[in-house]
């Protein structure tokens, strides 16, 4: 009898921690309610990517009207979505019950504008704080605020390089021990250096209305903000990097590269001091610009936990394995800039031109 009333109590226990652990499990997970419109299609190309998605998985609309929108990061303590609309100096958010919304506007300058460029690349540190590729301002900037009652208080993380502005910073990635890499482009920039390493004012159609904004580096920028606040530069030899990504084990250092003439995607591995090496051309996606239906440039990107890259390019979003090797497309129909997963990658957000599109994940 005794044993009995064990082997009882033994199955209870067990029975109510895995209902616990199910509890917690089940309280994790985020579900968006579908939406009424959906664009797009999806493309496999290996079996591999049934794992993630199928033909029959929708792109949802969940916004759209912006100018251009970028730089999408999930706040996984609260559960809504934040982006950027670079244009109009504005970061967006998105929550599944209240739609899109303005979080903060004036991003970019310290004075108020509605004239871009704003921010870009989103992030959130260690202490789950909001940091921003400033584009506008040339920095890579905290958002000195709570959160969930941002204010237009900034403390700049970074500005220069061997006292020469950055260029227009652009997105980043932190690594576990709070180091960040992040991308300083030309994009943005009046008066840039050309192929001869000589200041070239670039031409528009009408006259601009503001100072002009000069590179001062000579170069594009690949950089390592150390979690002490070192500053080094890590790569100067591609000529637009933008979006940028780590592989799971933070071994290998991904980067989009979106020059017209030159399209790809680069990986690099990343030597203990954080230093790179061993610059390899991950795809070389050249021959679909200007193709019908491969809209964009190489862009942003999220990295999976299975290694899997899911990367904005012509046409979409790509899934690329750890090798290059194509596994599927998610067929936008857009301009795609950008990617970002929600906590436990059920879903991947995606920014389009101006619109902000959902995908569920199995």
């Amino acid at each position: 009898m005794l044993k009995f009333i064990k082997v009882v109590l033994l199955v209870f226990v067990v029975s109510a921690c895995q209902s616990s652990q199910l509890t917690k499990r089940s309280q994790s997970v985020f579900l968006l309610p579908g939406a009424e419109e959906s664009i797009g299609s999806i493309e496999i190309y290996d079996n591999r990517a049934y794992k993630y998605l199928d033909e029959k998985t929708l792109i949802s609309v969940r916004g759209k009207g912006f100018d251009w929108v970028e730089g999408p990061v999930w706040i996984k303590e609260h559960n809504f979505l934040l982006f950027t609309d670079i244009p109009k100096n504005i970061i967006r958010k998105f929550d599944s019950k209240q739609g899109v919304s303005v979080y903060l506007r004036n991003v970019g300058f310290d004075e108020p504008s509605d004239k871009g460029p704003g921010a870009n690349g989103l992030l959130v540190n260690q202490d789950n704080q909001l940091v921003l590729m400033r584009t506008g301002k040339r920095t890579v900037s905290l958002l000195d605020s709570d959160i969930l009652n941002p204010q237009n208080t900034f403390v700049d993380l970074v500005s220069g390089y061997n006292d020469m502005r950055l260029n227009g910073t652009n997105d980043g990635v932190f690594d576990n021990r709070g180091n960040l890499y992040f991308t300083d482009p030309p994009i943005g920039l009046d008066t840039v250096f050309n192929q001869d390493k000589k200041l070239v004012e670039k031409q528009y159609k009408w006259p601009l209305n503001r100072a002009r904004r000069v590179q001062e580096t000579p170069y594009a920028g690949i950089y390592r903000l150390s979690a002490k606040g070192r500053l080094e530069l890590l790569d100067s030899s591609l000529t637009v990097p933008n979006g940028i990504g780590l592989s799971p084990d933070e071994n290998t250092l991904y980067v989009a590269v979106s020059d017209k003439n030159a399209s790809a995607w680069y990986s690099f591995d990343i030597q203990e001091n954080g230093k790179l090496t061993n610059k390899q051309t991950f795809y070389d996606a050249q021959h679909l610009i200007g193709q019908m239906g491969e809209q964009g440039y190489p862009d942003g990107m999220a990295v999976h936990s299975s290694g899997v890259i899911f990367a904005t390019g012509p046409g979409g979003v790509w899934l690329f394995d750890e090798k290059g090797n194509v596994l599927a497309k998610i067929k936008t129909g857009l301009l795609t800039s950008n990617c970002t997963f929600t906590t436990n990658e059920e879903y991947l957000f995606i920014t389009a031109d101006d619109y902000l599109l959902s995908v569920a994940l199995k």
